[in-house]
């Protein structure tokens, strides 16, 4: 996906998850704060937050938009349902098309009392939360298709 963004010289925007606390493997020079290598090369912006919302890092991710005049976003990463299902929630409750691309993120299982759910039930759960009220949730070749003649 980040290819084909290039491929067309889209903008493409990451998001560096900085985490205020030291022991944390997303505390800057930690091993979860380093970006996956497909994506080096360049990028239009990155955003550096420590907290769940691509919208409260910095740069200042709507405003970097808004002066750019862009209206819809294409959301990935890690992890599904708390970067990128709160980063898609805020972009939808702004008034962006957004386009969350659900086989392009990941989750790690969640507990909640006696039951585990697999991170494939939780990403399930993300998608169904998003689609229709704040996403389109589709998939990479999804994605692919509707823009690679684009």
């Amino acid at each position: 996906m980040v290819k084909l963004f290039r491929s067309k010289s889209w903008p493409v925007v990451l998001v560096r998850h900085n985490s205020a606390n030291p022991n944390s493997p997303l505390a800057p020079g930690g091993a979860g704060n380093e970006l996956e290598e497909y994506l080096s090369g360049p990028s239009d912006a990155v955003i550096h937050k420590s907290v769940n919302s691509a919208f409260y890092g910095t740069p200042d991710l709507h405003l970097w938009l808004t002066r750019r005049n862009f209206r819809s976003l294409v959301i990935c990463g890690f992890t599904t349902n708390y970067c990128c299902e709160t980063t898609a929630r805020m972009a939808g409750n702004l008034g962006y098309k957004v386009e969350f691309v659900i086989d392009a993120t990941s989750a790690f299982p969640v507990k909640l009392g006696d039951r585990e759910f697999t991170g494939t039930e939780v990403m399930a759960m993300s998608a169904a939360n998003l689609d229709g009220e704040f996403a389109q949730v589709l998939t990479t070749s999804e994605l692919v298709e509707n823009y690679q003649n684009a």
